[in-house]
């Protein structure tokens, strides 16, 4: 099934308010051994929403190019709470959380199975500005600044 935005669809207690979310539904090619969602699923479903939102927010991957600037992850942590199946209506949210508006910026996910709202899945990036050109880091442009950091959320997470 094709990600598509579902804010407005369905009442869940987020870790934090106003998420940009995705639908994702596991398929074949998803389950591992046994028969669950892969784990290294999650990390590319984090990818896909993290690039989705950043386009939303009017920052494409032609932007990061044109101005040889990206974020890139420097530290991950992922948190594997419950399974998913094949077949399972999951709802995968981000948000960006955190920036010091110079280099740095954080970005949160928590994966939601839609059938109960039971928490599936959690990660946060902790992300670095790079010149895409040397890999070096390099301070945030103007760009991201007036499309990124309004976007921030600042919340306390749900215990």
């Amino acid at each position: 099934m094709d990600a598509t935005n579902i804010n407005n669809r369905v009442e869940i207690n987020w870790d934090f308010p106003q998420p940009f979310t995705l639908q994702r539904i596991p398929n074949h090619q998803d389950i591992d051994g046994l028969n669950h969602t892969n784990n290294a699923v999650y990390v590319q479903w984090c990818e896909m929403i993290g690039w989705a939102h950043s386009e939303f927010l009017g920052l494409s991957l032609t932007d990061y190019k044109r101005l040889d600037r990206a974020m890139a992850i420097r530290q991950a942590e992922y948190d594997y709470l419950l399974p998913s199946t094949l077949g399972e209506k999951l709802i995968l949210a981000t948000w960006l959380t955190d920036s010091d508006e110079k280099l740095s910026m954080q970005r949160r996910f928590q994966l939601v199975r839609e059938s109960d709202h039971a928490v599936i899945f959690r990660a946060r990036w902790n992300l670095v500005c790079i010149e895409i050109s040397s890999g070096k880091a390099r301070r945030m442009p103007p760009e991201f600044s007036q499309k990124d950091v309004p976007a921030l959320t600042v919340a306390t997470i749900a215990t």
